[in-house]
C-alpha cells in the first residue's frame, strides 16, 4: 500500500491545477458578485447615513433656533418686568423693505385692544409706535423712520430734545441743540414723557456723536438707538395704565349733611305745630 503513496500524491499534484482552473469561473463569479453586493451595501449605507446626517442637521438647526428664540424671550420676559406698566407680548409679521420708510407688521390687532400711538419696545428699548390698526395685525414705525421723532432726555442732566429718524442704518439725530448744550459721546438717552405718548424713562438710545459744524446755529447729535431694530423678533407693546377712581367723601362731610337734614326737619316740624296752634286760637 506504500507504493501508491508516492503515485497518488505525484497525481495530487498533476491534477490540482486542472482543479483549479476549472474552480477558477465560480471563484471569479463569487468574488464578482460580492464584490458588488458589498458595493450596493455600502451605497444603500452611505445613503442612510447621509439622511440620518441631514435630518439631524435640520433637528440641530431648529435646535439652535429655539435656543435663540429662548434666550429672547427671557430678555423680553425680564425687561417686561422691570417695567411698571402692563405689557402685552408680540411677533413681527412682514417687515416693510422700502428704504424711505422705517415700518413693521405685527400680529396683533383690534382683538387684543391694540389702539394709534401705543408704544412698542423690545428687550432693550423703544422701538417705536403703532400707526395703523387692523382686526388682526398692526403697523409699527420705527424710530428711524424720517417722519417719527420722540421726545427725549439726556439721563445724566434731565436736558430735553427731540430725536428723530434719518433712515434705514442711519443714526437718530437731536433737533434744535445749540453748540453749547451739554451732551457728551456715551450719553444715555430716555424718554421724557412729553407729548404724552412714551412713559417716562423707557431706554432711547446712545449718543455716538456730537458735531458743531461752522454757520449752522445748532449741533449735529447722532445716536444709536437702544433698540434691536435690525434682529428683534418679538416686541412688547405697553398697555395703558388702569385708572381708579376716588371717592372725595369724608366722614366729615357725612356728618355735616346729616346734621343739616336733621336741622332742617326739626324746624319744619316747629313751623306745622305753630299753624296747627293758630288754627285752633282762632276758633
Amino acid at each position: 500500500m506504500n507504493y501508491f503513496v508516492p503515485i497518488r500524491s505525484v497525481l495530487s499534484t498533476v491534477v490540482y491545477p486542472i482543479q483549479t482552473m476549472a474552480a477558477l469561473p465560480k471563484d471569479i463569479s463569487d468574488w464578482v458578485a460580492n464584490y458588488f453586493q458589498s458595493q450596493r451595501q455600502l451605497k444603500e449605507k452611505n445613503t442612510e447615513l447621509e439622511a440620518t446626517n441631514l435630518l439631524n442637521s435640520v433637528r440641530l438647526q431648529r435646535l439652535k433656533a429655539l435656543e435663540r428664540e429662548n434666550i429672547r424671550l427671557r430678555k423680553l420676559l425680564g425687561s417686561s418686568f422691570r417695567l411698571r406698566e402692563r405689557v402685552l407680548v408680540a411677533e413681527l409679521l412682514t417687515i416693510d423693505l422700502d428704504p424711505s420708510y422705517q415700518q413693521v407688521v405685527i400680529d396683533k390687532g383690534q382683538r387684543y385692544d391694540v389702539f394709534v400711538g401705543q408704544p412698542v419696545l423690545d428687550a432693550t428699548g423703544v422701538m417705536g409706535q403703532v400707526t395703523e390698526v387692523n382686526p388682526f395685525s398692526s403697523r409699527v414705525v420705527l424710530l428711524t423712520d424720517p417722519s417719527h421723532a420722540i421726545p427725549v432726555q439726556v439721563n445724566r442732566n434731565g436736558l430735553r430734545s427731540i430725536a428723530t429718524g434719518w433712515g434705514l442704518g442711519e443714526s437718530l439725530q437731536l433737533e434744535n441743540l445749540p453748540h453749547n448744550a451739554d451732551v457728551r459721546i456715551g450719553d444715555s438717552l430716555v424718554t421724557s414723557g412729553l407729548g404724552g405718548r412714551f412713559p417716562v424713562g423707557y431706554p432711547v438710545g446712545t449718543v455716538v456723536s456730537v458735531n458743531f459744524p461752522q454757520g449752522k446755529a445748532f449741533a449735529e447729535i447722532g445716536v444709536k438707538p437702544a433698540a434691536q431694530l435690525s434682529t428683534s423678533r418679538e416686541v412688547l407693546l405697553v398697555l395703558p395704565a388702569k385708572m381708579v377712581e376716588i371717592s372725595k367723601k369724608s366722614p366729615d362731610t357725612d356728618t355735616e349733611t346729616e346734621t343739616e337734614t336733621e336741622t332742617e326737619t326739626e324746624t319744619e316740624t316747629e313751623t306745622e305745630a305753630e299753624a296747627e296752634a293758630e288754627a285752633e286760637a282762632e276758633r
